[in-house]
């Protein structure tokens, strides 16, 4: 199977105009998603991401910046979400590349964290103090190799099933990036497109 990848890149001079661009030798795989997205706190709830895609109608001092470019970011995070996951129904994902950077990402996840479980994801043990400072430094060694390395984004907690309330959780991006990585290479996904594909076909 050809390699199919997936590159977050900064577009233009704006600072907060963001672009993701999926290229592939299939065209029907190929699509952009513009996104306008704000930095905030990787500990925000599914449940607020999930209300601000249609009414906000959490409290202003939950986060830091406005509320309505909450509401936009949250609608552009679930859009990142059903487009990955699109992926997932639609292709090898052992043959996904999600960054220019997956090969480091993979191997400095895998040495910092040998152990963890990739098939349930445990949010408690991930967001614990130990398991915070864990990943802060695991982040910052990619604060100048990936764009918008800290931006919150969704990752399912169990790898067999889609995204939803229950199965998902807020990460930074290069977070999502090494776990999603690992589940890829490592076999965790391939499941996605026999269970989903013939339903979403049908839809």
């Amino acid at each position: 199977m050809g390699q199919l990848d997936i590159i977050f890149e900064k577009e233009g001079n704006d600072d907060h105009q963001y672009g993701t661009t999926v290229s592939s030798r299939d065209p029907q795989i190929g699509r952009t998603l513009e996104s306008n997205l704000e930095e905030m706190d990787w500990e925000v709830g599914v449940q607020e991401v999930l209300a601000g895609q249609s009414v906000l109608s959490r409290p202003a001092d939950e986060f830091d910046n406005d509320p309505t470019v909450e509401a936009m970011w949250a609608v552009k995070t679930i859009e990142h979400a059903r487009i990955y996951f699109d992926l997932l129904c639609s292709v090898d994902p052992q043959g996904l590349r999600l960054t220019r950077h997956d090969d480091k990402i993979y191997e400095t996840f895998r040495k910092q964290f040998p152990e963890l479980k990739l098939d349930l994801l445990n949010e408690d043990e991930l967001k614990s103090e130990e398991g915070k400072k864990e990943w802060r430094e695991f982040c910052e060694k990619f604060h100048d190799i990936i764009e918008d390395y800290n931006f919150g984004t969704l990752i399912r907690t169990n790898c067999t099933d889609e995204y939803s309330e229950k199965n998902s959780f807020i990460v930074p991006r290069v977070m999502f990036y090494a776990l999603e990585i690992a589940r890829n290479r490592e076999g965790f996904n391939n499941s996605i497109r026999t269970k989903f594909r013939t339903s979403q076909s049908g839809s």
